[in-house]
């Protein structure tokens, strides 16, 4: 790396070589365009995905609360994640058969790979449309991050792209980072996410992290307000109310730590369970039985949608979809929640979930983040615990779990909790780290790699 001299101890820099290493990097006239260019991409990368985001809001509302209605029922009854589901994975097949770029990738993978050609994001735009609004369970992160990545390669020519592969990677990165700097509630989440997962220190770090932060804050400002001019909703992962927190005793670490683990472990299960569904999916690699094999998962999770509704009672939509509505929910209300309805909704959704992964298309997130949650509620009655401790143990634990991502899971727990996340700080970072150390232990002992390696700067995060 520049400004390291042979004798220095790795990561660091000389005194007077660093600073003017990263000057180098940072007032060259290439990089100060990459700058302009990527303040400006965040702009119309902003407006795509406002457009998608609000598209996928209103599809989903309308076929699980619109439609429903309009034919004569109070609610989607037990049986409507049924069809619905199988309608997804009938619009879904061709896609991933046919289209360039199969829809984008498979879930289990993580957050994506290198930035996606231009060519392939209406496939992954269609592919995220015939699965998310239907119930697939699945979040709307990785689409967002591919769409982002794409588009804002439209930029540069396919010549230049050639010729620059690094200024590909910035690039793509801070197309991701703008297309979703709210979905996250915050776009402070989608810069540190980027830090983590480029895997670089020095001046490489902060030449990637100052476009997507510039294409971020851009995006974040256009989202939010052209959010508030066309009075669409948007969806972004958010918690507006919370239980009320307190400082952390001995009791909150007590029952948080073997949460955290727990929570852990039903993550790495499902991924598990995705991995090997992505296998069958594939397996033969014909078009045809992929077709079919994508259909018939697409039909598991609503399987697995409608075993939630007869075994609760309660409507399929609180175990569908991305997990988004259920959360704020479930925070808002935690006591409206018996402990045998949480655990059937991290059993249904769990294996929902884990199908998904290796089958639809979407990103991981949310979902987790729903099943940390519930599975900390089922816990708060533990002597000691409380609601607010064990919804912020939940959530950080399953941040860190399925990110792979340490501090953009704090940064994300943190901002969905709000001004009530103070007081757990302390809770969330014990919880995050715990998750994330059991996760690499359990990936080391299954044989797995057990931990990411540095990722080119544009590469997502690959969970």
């Amino acid at each position: 790396m520049p400004g390291t001299s042979p004798g220095a101890a790795p990561g660091t820099q000389q005194q007077g070589d660093g600073p003017t290493s990263l000057r180098a990097v940072l007032f060259g006239r290439g990089y100060l365009v990459l700058l302009v260019v990527s303040a400006l991409v965040g702009i119309p990368v902003s407006l795509a995905a406002f457009g998608f985001v609000s598209l996928e809001h209103e599809l989903q509302n309308w076929i699980w609360e619109s439609l429903p209605d309009a034919v004569g029922l109070d609610r989607a009854p037990w049986w409507w994640p049924l069809p619905v589901l199988l309608v997804a994975g009938l619009l879904l097949a061709p896609v991933v058969i046919r289209m360039p770029g199969h829809g984008g990738h498979i879930p289990v993978d993580g957050l994506g790979g290198p930035p996606t050609p231009p060519r392939a994001v209406p496939g992954v735009v269609l592919a995220a449309l015939f699965c998310l609004p239907l119930g697939a369970v699945l979040g709307p992160e990785a689409p967002l991050m591919a769409m982002g990545g794409g588009l804002a390669l439209l930029a540069v020519r396919s010549a230049k792209r050639t010729e620059h592969p690094q200024l590909v990677a910035v690039l793509g990165a801070a197309g991701a980072a703008a297309a979703i700097s709210t979905i996250f509630g915050s776009p402070l989440v989608a810069g540190v996410m980027m830090i983590e997962a480029a895997g670089l220190g020095g001046p490489q770090l902060t030449a990637l992290i100052l476009p997507c932060l510039l294409a971020s804050g851009v995006g974040a400002l256009v989202f939010t307000g052209f959010g508030h001019w066309t009075g669409l909703s948007i969806g972004a992962l958010s918690l507006p109310q919370v239980p009320p927190s307190s400082v952390p005793d001995p009791g909150d670490f007590l029952w948080g730590i073997p949460l955290a683990v727990a929570v852990t472990v039903i993550l790495l299960a499902g991924k598990a369970l995705g991995r090997r569904v992505k296998t069958f999916v594939a397996l033969g690699s014909r078009p045809g039985r992929t077709a079919v094999r994508t259909v018939v998962c697409a039909l598991a999770v609503g399987g697995c949608l409608t075993a939630y509704a007869l075994l609760t009672g309660r409507t399929p939509v609180e175990a569908a979809l991305s997990g988004q509505a259920t959360l704020g929910t479930l925070a808002a209300d935690p006591a409206a929640w018996p402990v045998d309805v949480l655990l059937a909704l991290v059993l249904c959704k769990g294996v929902a979930w884990g199908i998904a992964l290796g089958s639809l298309r979407g990103g991981p997130i949310f979902p987790a983040l729903l099943l940390g949650a519930a599975l900390g509620i089922a816990c708060a009655a533990l002597p000691g615990f409380g609601s607010a401790a064990a919804l912020a143990a939940g959530l950080a634990a399953s941040a860190a779990a399925v990110t792979r991502l340490p501090l953009t899971s704090m940064v994300l727990a943190t901002a969905l909790l709000g001004g009530d996340a103070g007081d757990e700080t302390p809770l969330l970072i014990v919880t995050g780290v715990t998750a994330f150390i059991a996760g690499e232990l359990i990936r080391g002992r299954l044989g797995r790699t057990p931990a990411p390696a540095p990722a080119d700067p544009g590469r997502a995060p690959t969970g």
